[in-house]
Formats: C-alpha cells, sequence, structure tokens
C-alpha cells in the first residue's frame, strides 16, 4: 500500500525522488514518484489503455483442448499435448494437430476413435498415516497416499498440495484441478494448523521468537497465532500458518536446535479430520464444497 505524503513534503523534495520500500513497488508509485517537470501545462495527458493480454486467454470462448482431455482423465494436460502432436486427437471429425486450440460445450472429442466425455468431480478428504508419500506415481516410494484411496471412486484424482512421508493429517485429492491452484499457488495461501510434537520442551523464550517471528535462510517467516497445546506438557505446540513454503513448520523448530518428532495437519482450507481415523478417507459434503469454491474459509 502506497503512504501518503504529508502536505508540504513534496515541494520541499522537488529534486529528489522519493525511495519505495523494498518488494513494494508497484504500477502506481512509479507514476507518483515521476518529476512533476515532465508534464507542460495546458496539455492533457492522453492515458494509456489497460493492458488485456493477460485476460485474453480467459475471454475467450470454451476451453483448450489439452485442458478438455484431462478433465476427461485420460491424462495430464502435459501428456494430453504429446497426443495432439501425435495427431491421435479428433474434434467434431476433424484431426487436430494445433496445441492451443480450443473446443466448445458440445463438441465431439475423440481420442483413436473413441469419445471422450468429461469426468464428474470428486473430493476426498483423507487423515494421512505417517510413511506415506503424497504422490500419485513414485517409483521410489514403498507406499503412496493412492494406495488408500485406489476404490474409492473410478475418476483419476491426485493429492492437493503435499505432506511430507513422516507427516500426517488432512489431506484433500481430487480431479478439480480449477481448485487445486486455488488452494495451492502461492497467490492464495490458505491457512493450515498443526499439532507439533518435539524432541524437548519448547522454552519460554523461544516461544517467543517463533511467535514474534524468525529469520530463514530463504527469508522472514511469522506465525498468525501460536500457543500451547497442553499447559503441562511444554512439548506440544499448535501453530497456525498460512506460508507455502518448503518443510516451513519442521525448518522453523529446526532453526531453534529442535527436532519435530511428530507433525500432525488438522486444519486446511476450512477441513478438519474431526471424526476421520487415521488412514481412512470421506468424500467432501456439498456444503464443504461449496465453501472451497467460493473461498469461504480462511
Amino acid at each position: 500500500m502506497q503512504r501518503r505524503s504529508t502536505p508540504g513534503r513534496a515541494s520541499a523534495n522537488k529534486e529528489s525522488s522519493r525511495s519505495a520500500s523494498p518488494g513494494k513497488t508497484s504500477r502506481r508509485s512509479s507514476s507518483a514518484t515521476r518529476p512533476a517537470g515532465l508534464s507542460r501545462p495546458g496539455i492533457r495527458k492522453k492515458a494509456k489503455a489497460p493492458v488485456a493480454k493477460a485476460e485474453e486467454s480467459s475471454k475467450q470462448p470454451g476451453i483448450r483442448l489439452n485442458r478438455y482431455i484431462a478433465q476427461t482423465g485420460l491424462c495430464s494436460r502435459r501428456e494430453a499435448d504429446e497426443l495432439i502432436r501425435q495427431g491421435l486427437i479428433t474434434v467434431n471429425g476433424k484431426l487436430i494437430t494445433e496445441l492451443g486450440t480450443r473446443v466448445m460445450p458440445g463438441d465431439e472429442v475423440r481420442y483413436n476413435g473413441q469419445r471422450l466425455h468429461e469426468e464428474r468431480k470428486v473430493y476426498i478428504l483423507l487423515n494421512k498415516p505417517k510413511d506415506y508419500t503424497t504422490t500419485t506415481d513414485d517409483p521410489y516410494a514403498k507406499k503412496t497416499v493412492m494406495e488408500l484411496v485406489k476404490n474409492a471412486c473410478k475418476e483419476r484424482i491426485y493429492p492437493v498440495g503435499r505432506l511430507d512421508r513422516s507427516t500426517t493429517g488432512v489431506l484433500l485429492l481430487t480431479n478439480d484441478g480449477e481448485l487445486a491452484k486455488k488452494l495451492t499457488h502461492p497467490k492464495f495461501n490458505k491457512k493450515k494448523v498443526y499439532h507439533v510434537f518435539l524432541d524437548k520442551k519448547l522454552k519460554n523464550e523461544d516461544f517467543r521468537k517463533i511467535a514474534a517471528g524468525i529469520e530463514l535462510e530463504d527469508g522472514p517467516i511469522r506465525p498468525d497465532a501460536l500457543s500451547w497445546v497442553d499447559e503441562e506438557d511444554k512439548t506440544q505446540v499448535g501453530i497456525e500458518i498460512h506460508s507455502g513454503r518448503n518443510r516451513i513448520v519442521r525448518r522453523i523448530f529446526e532453526h531453534l536446535g529442535y527436532r519435530i518428532k511428530k507433525l500432525d495437519r488438522v486444519y486446511f482450507a476450512g477441513l478438519t479430520k474431526k471424526g476421520l481415523p487415521r488412514g481412512h478417507w470421506r468424500f467432501l459434503t456439498d456444503k464443504e464444497i461449496k465453501m472451497l469454491k467460493m473461498g469461504a474459509f480462511e
């Protein structure tokens, strides 16, 4: 947010340009700091037309062919591009080899002569147990979360975000690409709450340091909230955070010399694992799905 200058400050600094705060420059601030002598009296500046290139694709009718194919559950978007290049996709009987082609509702898309239909959207909540890798396919992983939901549906679902192999708790799986992007993109950091079990008691001094914010190798981090889970047991801490940085919770405590023995995610984007035993899953309710799509959560 740009700070307003106090009266008289601009005139006192006509010959010096104001410096912006690091990391907070914007188009508005750059135009506001332009020397006043550049504009001549009596000449009205022509307003610049808004840049719309970034929005063009979203305003075009229909959706991209590779996205449609991915939504049918046949393969990923990248794999769909390869099928298109190989000449294996037709739209309304016409062979398509050009990437970026868009399709409209009602168009007949076929792969090797077989018609493709868009999958129904599936939303599954899993209480992830320890020692399961959050991936759809890893030849080096002994166990993956997909094994726990393999009989849940015929649709091709995948985990939303990642949890370390040793981290347990709330994990969402879906085939809704738009929602997955909304929940995992750094721009839309969503609230996460973790129950932390440490290898030793957390000192009050370190508790205050974490609550106030600490500096890590990739920048400062400050939790939204920090609390004792049990006042009698200083090895258990509850931490609320929005950051999606890699292993952020573990790194916070490791920075101060603590080792996390157990890390359990109890809340993610409005979802909890209440009443769901470890290793079990359930479908989201209509109310939960609507909440996620509307973003009616922190």
